[in-house]
């Protein structure tokens, strides 16, 4: 996936409200951009990092620029939680999933559940529904080890829970870990940060719900899903 239009570099001053962060372009002038992540962002908002910038001209919105890229750890981090879900429907297409890419219809957002979209829904004649749900995951620890989720999510169990009720329906339920950096080569859940969600990993695991993780691979041009890691976390069904 390439950017729409290059991205501007720029130095961060600080993210604030989830939602905003300050910065200095590299000629000097201060920006307020919006912040298309309202996660915590651990390890990614430092004063002082390098990051990258979309601009927008003219319109109805309200900042100019959006933050994109964060660097942090010697590498660029994905940090727009608007790429995702088309980042993992490029993956799906290229054969990078499994069997995934055999499916013939692809619909987004989907209702399903109890008062739920499900990312992605994949149907075809002869193999039935695939739900797939995408997480955005960034956060990491230990080198080579990226983590999920990076705070509490109730939402994050609360699909897991669904996504294994459709698969005790029949149908196949894949939870896919989409990865915005480079340096990892494996996933672990974040069970200190919230056991309850790694308790409904488990259980979802259990009802026989898939799961897989994609490593991007970055640039200031494009961000494409690149490589399939390991999961680390026992009973996880793995992606077929």
């Amino acid at each position: 996936m390439k950017f729409d239009s290059p991205l501007i570099p720029a130095t961060l001053v600080r993210r604030y409200k989830r939602f905003l962060f300050d910065a200095h372009l590299d000629s000097g002038e201060p920006i307020t951009g919006s912040c298309p992540n309202t996660g915590s962002m651990l390890g990614l908002t430092t004063p002082g990092s390098k990051v990258y910038l979309t601009e927008h001209e003219g319109g109805s919105r309200k900042y100019r620029h959006a933050l994109e890229l964060v660097e942090a750890d010697d590498t660029l981090v994905g940090i727009n939680t608007g790429r995702p879900n088309r980042l993992v429907e490029e993956a799906i297409a290229n054969g990078l999933v499994g069997s995934l890419g055999k499916y013939q219809v692809l619909k987004r957002e989907q209702k399903y559940g109890v008062n739920s979209r499900i990312d992605i829904l994949l149907e075809d004649p002869a193999l039935g529904r695939a739900y797939v749900e995408v997480k955005n995951v960034h956060f990491r620890r230990a080198p080579g080890l990226a983590e999920f989720p990076d705070s509490v999510t109730s939402r994050g169990a609360k699909h897991l829970e669904e996504l294994g009720d459709m698969a005790e329906a029949g149908h196949r339920a894949i939870m896919i870990y989409l990865i915005q950096r480079e340096d990892i080569d494996r996933l672990k859940l974040c069970r200190d940060l919230d056991p309850a969600y790694a308790m409904a990993f488990d259980r979802a695991m259990k009802r026989g719900v898939e799961a897989c993780a994609i490593r991007c691979k970055i640039t200031p041009d494009q961000i494409n899903a690149d490589t399939m890691v390991s999961i680390e976390e026992p009973g996880v069904n793995s992606v077929d």
